[in-house]
């Protein structure tokens, strides 16, 4: 009997992916544990791999690299040596036995939707195309979709959108540019930070000299092969040990109590082409300085090469992201829920300080604390940024060699 492939829920929440591609060619045989394709979902793509043995049959209406399919969706079949795949492709069906939504194809013009005075029950229309008929305020009611049946599709919506006039009455000039699954996340977990959190941002500045001459100390020493110490990993070093004596600034907001976790587990902010990841180093409190920066490095650049897995971009308890190399001084960062905070590094900036009546030049790092009222107040959050602020001005005796 021919087994189905299908688009696999990658997430809770997931309810369709983008395909990235076939890692078998039709007519290959496979075996359990090979993987059959790349499918990104909420946070990262991942490799789905196979749970039986056969030959690949890819169907005729498998998605192409880079459309959207809904979870659930049919996109192939593995078949025993003499078998059929069905003429059909098969009937999709859920994870869990319920029928999917529709794939929402990504990037083809449809033909332009028709109008028709609004009818009562209700009109065929996928859940991904009602939900951004309701972001864009697409009145899909009075819409004859393009799908076989008449079904409303994204594509019908998105076309609806262009048509409607612009309240200046003058179109807009430009191309559309699809909105992939990471950055419309990114979209979300930003829009219920705001809405889930009471935040409030603490401003300080940390004279870095004796880090930054730390760091030069570190690059000089530095053995062929081996990973030098960036001023991020310090500061992750730094924190995840502040954040032992202020335990509060890494508590986890859950409906109606507080978790305290046992070690603080740091997110770091890694821009990526697909949007912002943040992969977490676990225990960083207990770590030496160079396995934490042999551990961001890997981190970093799986993440960049889509590689990262969903587990590593889960757990973190704070969040550090580091503006600093791109001349931002100082900045508001937004915290990562459930989490209780987020710190922001700014650049190095050489400046003139007054020292014992004596002006003289020294390095100064900008930090900015953004903190989740509802957990932690602004005496307890500004006593962790005064210490963390206190560790990069002496780092030495926290760092473990």
């Amino acid at each position: 009997m021919a087994i189905a492939i299908t688009i696999p829920r990658l997430g809770w929440n997931m309810d369709q992916g983008t395909f990235v591609g076939w890692l078998r060619r039709d007519g290959e045989s496979v075996r359990p544990g090979d993987p059959l394709f790349t499918l990104e979902g909420e946070k990262a793509a991942q490799d789905v791999e196979a749970d039986e043995s056969g030959i690949l049959r890819i169907a005729p209406t498998a998605p192409a690299a880079g459309e959207v399919v809904a979870v659930g969706t049919v996109i192939g079949h593995l078949l025993r040596p003499g078998e059929s795949a069905p003429i059909d492709g098969g009937t999709p069906v859920g994870p869990h036995g319920e029928p999917p939504h529709a794939r929402a194809i990504v990037g083809i013009a449809p033909p332009p939707p028709s109008l028709r005075p609004p009818r009562s029950g209700r009109n065929r229309i996928s859940p991904l195309a009602r939900r951004l008929a309701r972001e864009l305020g697409v009145d899909w009611t009075r819409l004859v979709g393009s799908g076989s049946t008449g079904r409303i599709r994204k594509v019908d919506i998105l076309a609806a959108a262009e048509r409607a006039p612009r309240p200046d009455g003058a179109p807009i000039a430009g191309r559309s540019v699809p909105i992939g699954a990471t950055r419309r996340t990114i979209a979300e977990r930003m829009t219920r930070s705001r809405q889930v959190t009471a935040p409030v941002t603490l401003h300080a500045t940390a004279d870095a000299t004796n880090l930054v001459n730390l760091r030069a100390q570190y690059k000089a020493s530095a053995s062929p092969g081996r990973e030098t110490p960036g001023y991020l990993d310090v500061v992750v070093k730094l924190a995840a040990m502040m954040l032992r004596d202020h335990p509060m600034l890494h508590a986890r907001w859950d409906e109606d109590r507080l978790i305290l976790p046992d070690e603080p587990h740091i997110g770091i902010a890694v821009d990526t082409e697909e949007g912002l990841l943040v992969p977490v180093i676990r225990g960083a409190a207990g770590l030496r300085l160079g396995e934490i920066a042999a551990r961001s490095r890997d981190l970093a650049r799986r993440a960049r090469e889509r590689r990262i897995r969903p587990e590593e971009m889960q757990g973190g308890t704070f969040t550090i992201t580091n503006l600093g190399a791109y001349g931002v001084e100082s900045f508001t960062p937004i915290i990562n829920p459930p989490e209780c905070a987020v710190l922001g590094m700014g650049r190095i900036v050489r400046e003139p300080v007054m020292i014992d009546d004596r002006v003289i030049g020294r390095d100064r790092m900008r930090l900015s604390l953004t903190f989740d009222h509802r957990i932690v107040d602004g005496a307890p959050a500004a006593r962790f940024l005064r210490a963390l602020a206190g560790a990069i001005e002496n780092p030495a005796p926290w760092l473990i060699p």
